[in-house]
């Protein structure tokens, strides 16, 4: 194992070489790791899936740049992958839980009313409906559509009439 260690270094101070090889290997693991997390970590984007994004990259980068242990890091990006991994299960069968950490789609208009309080709840500006409407419905005005969402991941969803 001292060979591992002689390649890829040890503390906060490895060379121009042994950080390419550092570099390398986070790579791939961070490659596995986003595979054993899913799809919808990536394709998504909520702030439960962004959450696991944001945190392998803080925490694998350490482990590039010798701030931390090679392999604490490695262990840490894990459980971060395990315990995305486990909530997404448990939400699968627990609604409640789900709702915690994913949120829940609001209304923002329905029945030909805009529903201010769920707009000012989200920060959603008039501008910012009518786009929705325009990219997520194809139509030009609000009379042409019975309901729009705020959903889960941010985007605004729109039912048509």
């Amino acid at each position: 194992m001292n060979w591992f260690y002689h390649l890829i270094g040890e503390g906060n101070d490895p060379s121009p070489c042994q950080m390419a090889i550092r570099a390398f290997i986070i790579f791939i693991i961070a490659l596995v790791f986003i595979r054993l997390s899913g799809r919808r970590t990536f394709g998504m984007f909520s702030p439960f899936d962004n959450v696991i994004s944001v945190l392998l990259g803080a925490v694998l980068s350490r482990a590039v740049i010798g701030a931390s242990p090679f392999f604490s890091t490695i262990v840490a990006a894990f459980v971060i992958v395990f315990l995305h991994r486990l909530f997404a299960w448990i939400a699968l069968y627990n609604d409640l839980f789900g709702s915690l950490i994913k949120g829940n789609a609001k209304a923002i208009y329905k029945d030909g009313k805009i529903l201010r309080n769920n707009m000012k709840r989200f920060d959603i500006t008039d501008k910012d409906l009518t786009e929705g409407i325009r990219l997520q419905g194809n139509v030009e005005s609000l009379d042409e559509i019975s309901s729009a969402y705020i959903e889960r991941d941010g985007r605004i969803s729109v039912t048509k009439k």
